[in-house]
């Protein structure tokens, strides 16, 4: 916002001075000399073949004989060689943070174009225990939906559910050698009978062919085991939900691998048309190689040669009907980066094909690590069930301290899911990052718990002080200065964390803004104080601070508590 603000001023101010080319501005990394800081100069002076110093000097002169300096500007400099330094004034930052209280979503602007975006995330198998792995596609689709949803666009989530491959096969089969009966069919007879038989199928041939024979005809609509996977997929499916409630993850639809295959064919027909699939030794291929590669990407096989469908082929066929229902301009893929190299096989089909004009985007994740810097593992050596890491976070948290214990028990979900989410979603999407329980669940340092800490401290002083909705052109102090600087950062972090689809940026700007909201009521009381006017400016400041956490949290998916 305030970029936008003075880069559009400069643009004015060195028109009128000759010079074509617009000027970018940026926040400071020397805040003791400046604000923000420009240093176009430079490339102004290859432009006009002048020295960077003439220009940045006369720019400076310019702006400083504005009528309007005082309305924007407490002072601009010229910094050698090149540097335009500038200080902004306590009326614009007043001015800018009244905007932001009374307007909608803090005046972040919306887009010119609203654009829709499909969000494939998620994408857990049934028949299978959610782990912590399954947590990190969750939590980072669901705020960059939400965010991308916050600066106006529409979005459309599908949880994309692995319903119709082997480990399926290898359910169905557990089943019909144990003879068990439908109505004996449970959640945990799941849980223990698909790591059964996978076990099995690395060690008898035998018995993985026969339960990948079982995955074709059910594929192929044998009445008995789709009947037997209506009723795995109906259990499984209602323990994914479960457990994506409790973190606060949703969907618009709830399909999977299953509901692709109704346009299998017609998919076919579509790249048949483009003379894309070849038989390749009885199978059918797409090859995507393209003579820029710098390594030979092998061919997308579209059907196996035992007529059997692969990934590649349901996620084409998804996209293709994706396409048809939604008319997407994005196809946001949240998924592990070891399938990067799949996904690329697909886009180049569906892009080469011209299947779908959308923007296709893969989003790839890394992995959740323990302390010992290798992927997170139970003492067994599994990865936890995302149930049993619940209640761990949740043991922690109460052992810290007593008074926990007395927490109501919807408070202490919030805040398991802050210690999870925040512990997440501050590191950069694409990379690992390790997981250590007992740092994440302290109410000091880059935490969950230390933002949700923040917020009810904040909210505390404010319900028991009577505020304004009015604010002065003051500032008090260097304290109060650099937070309100920090409040008229955050549409660049939401813009960041858009266009990077990143939830980084929201989760780093909470923690700074917390930090120096921290700094500002421990050094700027407000009990006691007999200057109204200062008294009603830091309310107002602390009030409008509350509310942007309030509206970012949600953004990464936490709930306030009502304690802690």
């Amino acid at each position: 916002m305030v970029t936008d603000i003075l880069e559009e001023l400069l643009k004015k101010v060195t028109k009128e001075l000759g010079y074509e080319q617009e000027i970018s501005v940026k926040k400071s990394n020397r805040p003791e000399l400046c604000d923000y800081q420009s240093d176009d100069s430079f490339k102004l002076a290859k432009i006009y073949k002048k020295n960077p110093f003439i220009i940045g000097n006369e720019i400076v002169d310019a702006i400083n004989k504005l009528d309007e300096f005082n309305d924007y500007f407490s002072k601009v400099e010229f910094f050698n060689p090149g540097f335009i330094n500038i200080t902004l004034s306590n009326i614009f930052i007043n001015n800018l943070l009244k905007e932001m209280n009374e307007n909608e979503k803090f005046s972040i602007k919306k887009p010119e174009l609203i654009e829709t975006f499909v969000l494939d995330y998620g994408g857990p198998n049934i028949a299978k225990p959610l782990h912590v792995g399954h947590m990190r596609t969750a939590i980072v689709g669901e705020s960059i939906k939400r965010i991308i949803n916050y600066v106006g666009h529409k979005t459309i989530s599908d949880v994309h559910l692995g319903d119709y491959g082997l480990q399926i096969g290898q359910v169905i089969y557990g089943i019909l050698e144990d003879n068990v009966n439908k109505e004996d069919i449970t959640l945990s007879y799941l849980e223990e009978t698909y790591p059964k038989i996978s076990s099995l199928c690395k060690e008898n041939e035998e018995v993985k062919e026969k339960c990948a024979s079982i995955t074709k005809e059910l594929q192929e609509g044998n009445e008995l085991y789709k009947e037997l996977w209506r009723i795995v997929l109906e259990i499984s499916g209602n323990d994914i939900k479960r457990l994506y409630n409790y973190l606060g993850v949703s969907f618009d639809l709830w399909e999977g691998e299953s509901d692709s295959y109704k346009y299998i064919k017609e998919t076919e027909e579509f790249l048949n048309n483009k003379n894309f699939i070849e038989d390749s030794m009885g199978a059918k291929i797409i090859r995507v190689n393209e003579e820029t590669d710098i390594a030979e990407l092998p061919p997308l096989i579209f059907q196996k040669s035992n007529k059997a469908y692969l990934y590649g082929t349901t996620d084409l066929a998804t996209i293709y009907d994706r396409e048809n229902k939604f008319k997407p301009n994005h196809i946001l893929y949240v998924v592990d980066n070891r399938q990067y190299l799949h996904f690329e096989q697909v886009f180049r089909v569906a892009k080469k094909s011209k299947m779908t004009e959308a923007n296709l985007e893969f989003l790839g994740y890394g992995t959740v690590n323990g302390i010992d810097g290798k992927p997170y593992k139970t003492r067994s050596g599994d990865a936890p069930k995302l149930d049993n890491l619940f209640e761990q976070i949740e043991e922690i948290f109460l052992a810290k301290k007593e008074d926990n214990k007395d927490m109501l028990k919807e408070d202490i979900d919030k805040i398991v899911n802050s210690i999870l989410k925040f512990a997440d979603l501050q590191n950069s999407r694409d990379r690992d990052y390790m997981f250590d329980i007992n740092k994440f669940s302290n109410v000091v340092g880059k935490t969950g718990p230390y933002i949700l800490y923040t917020y009810l401290r904040i909210n505390k002083i404010i319900e028991n002080e009577k505020s304004s909705d009015k604010i002065s052109n003051n500032i008090y102090n260097e304290v109060d200065r650099n937070l309100r600087l920090k409040i008229l950062e955050l549409s660049d972090y939401v813009n960041s964390a858009f266009i990077n689809r990143m939830p980084s940026y929201i989760a780093e700007y909470i923690y700074n803004l917390a930090v120096l909201a921290n700094n500002f009521y421990q050094n700027n009381h407000i009990n006691g104080i007999e200057d109204e006017n200062k008294k009603n400016d830091w309310l107002y400041v602390l009030s409008l601070t509350n509310k942007i956490i309030k509206e970012m949290l949600n953004l990464i998916i936490i709930d306030i508590p009502t304690l802690m």
